[in-house]
């Protein structure tokens, strides 16, 4: 039996049904369990059950964790928002999910965290960092998973700057567009996850998950444009500007960028030297160049197959 924070969510569902393939039983514990209702046919009747839990009532996350052989915990946000803010959310939870691990006697913790928390200045690689760190104090033993920005069909970036293409005749490349991405499919996340829990050698390590190739933010722009046909152009935008622009832009219900997110760009988001990562858990990287042209087709002018109606 398996427990999965933060399930329906963009990484979180691509776990659930990995999980489901390898006949574990499945608890989804969210706050709104009809928001899950959606992954129970990601399995077979009764396998995967959305459960309530308050994330703020330790005898609630106790429930959720009890009688579990895995925990994985895919909680996060990108963004501060009235009670969700990120010491709450990456530091705070992970403690809390941890230590009712601990006391439940829960055979296997699995965190996802994020590449580079451990050199970025911002509020959120902070947070994430000290969510490690809180872990470790709480449950020995513990997997952490640190992906790169994470791309598939229902991803919040290419998706986001792909629309953006769509409706404006510029797009920013904050502080020159120089920073550095190692981008991961979400399918190998989620076989990272399944891989970890069956590996020994996983207990207690810490994972960087990068794919094989590594894009500046610049050459990730020309690939959404190449993949949506849109000619927007590229305009370099200076980091106080891009600051200026997120303070604006964080009054928004979702904010399309937030200082904290500038932030976040002036430190590359690339896998370290000596790492370990994807391939020592077997997992073989997806390239880039073989996912996104399936979903940003949808992007191009007149549709996915509007080249073909011009033709």
């Amino acid at each position: 039996m398996a427990c999965v924070f933060g399930g329906t969510g963009f990484v979180g569902r691509q776990i659930v049904r990995g999980l489901a393939k390898q006949g574990y039983t499945i608890k989804v514990a969210t706050r709104v369990p009809e928001r899950a209702y959606f992954l129970r046919t990601a399995g077979n009747v009764g396998q995967i059950v959305p459960f309530a839990c308050q994330y703020s009532d330790d005898a609630s996350l106790a429930s959720a964790v009890r009688g579990c052989d895995l925990v994985v915990n895919c909680v996060g946000i990108l963004f501060e928002k009235g009670k969700n803010c990120f010491a709450r959310v990456h530091t705070e939870l992970p403690r809390r999910i941890a230590k009712a691990c601990a006391n439940e006697k829960v055979g296997r913790f699995i965190h996802i965290s994020a590449l580079g928390c451990d050199t970025s200045k911002s509020k959120y690689g902070k947070s994430k960092l000290a969510g490690e760190r809180a872990i470790a104090e709480n449950y020995k033993g513990a997997t952490i998973l640190r992906p790169s920005v994470v791309f598939g069909v229902e991803d919040g970036f290419f998706n986001l700057f792909a629309r953006m293409a769509t409706i404006l005749p510029v797009l920013p490349l904050i502080g020159g567009g120089k920073t550095r991405f190692q981008p991961v499919y979400v399918g190998d996340v989620a076989d990272a996850v399944i891989a970890a829990v069956s590996q020994e050698s996983a207990i207690g390590g810490t994972y960087e998950l990068g794919g094989p190739d590594i894009y500046t933010f610049r050459q990730l722009f020309e690939k959404i444009k190449s993949f949506t046909g849109r000619k927007p152009m590229l305009i370099t935008l200076p980091w106080g500007v891009a600051k200026m622009q997120g303070c604006l832009f964080s009054i928004l219900p979702k904010p399309p960028l937030t200082a904290d997110q500038v932030e976040s760009l002036k430190t590359d988001n690339v896998v370290s030297q000596g790492a370990k990562g994807l391939a020592d858990l077997g997992v073989t990287s997806t390239a880039t160049d073989v996912i996104l042209p399936t979903y940003l087709a949808r992007y191009r002018p007149g549709g996915r197959f509007g080249d073909k109606k011009r033709a």
